[in-house]
């Protein structure tokens, strides 16, 4: 079974994040024919746009959430739905040992996430962090890992 992490943006429009989810099934299908994990955050965007490509390609996934508030301090109300399907499909649930979601809570669970995974998929733009645990730390902190890592960032997306 292969382990896949994925960090990546969340202000993403509704017609990239299509783009996003097709980009993600692709990038999944090599995986899918010997049994797929996900790791993921569960952070609206990527992260959510992933977990449906794993189970659709016929896989599972596990969260990872930075601390026991991240629901009722991060998710937005326009998100709560979604989020509340997503994390009672996931086959594992971890809270970091954290009081609360912040900065350094977000970037200590995506090295757990990395630290669990045999490659990451970054839906990236290429560009740096807006603060400290965005995606280009992420990618930055699994590449010293040594973690192998998949860019994806399909023709004509955007960030919000």
């Amino acid at each position: 079974m292969t382990r896949i992490g994925i960090t990546g943006h969340s202000s993403l429009p509704e017609d990239t994040a299509a783009l996003v989810y097709r980009a993600l099934r692709e990038g999944l299908e090599p995986y899918a024919r010997n049994g797929l994990h996900g790791i993921t955050c569960l952070a609206h965007g990527a992260d959510q746009i992933f977990a449906r490509a794993v189970l659709d390609a016929g896989g599972e996934y596990e969260v990872i959430l930075p601390a026991p508030d991240y629901r009722e301090a991060k998710v937005k109300p326009h998100n709560l739905a979604e989020f509340d399907e997503l994390l009672a499909k996931a086959v594992q649930v971890t809270y970091m040992p954290f009081e609360k979601s912040g900065r350094e809570a977000y970037m200590a669970a995506s090295k757990e996430l990395i630290r669990h995974s045999e490659r990451l998929f970054a839906v990236w733009d290429g560009q740096p962090s807006s603060g400290y645990g965005g995606t280009a730390d992420v990618v930055e902190a699994a590449r010293k890992a040594g973690l192998p890592v998949d860019v994806f960032w399909p023709a004509g997306a955007r960030r919000r």
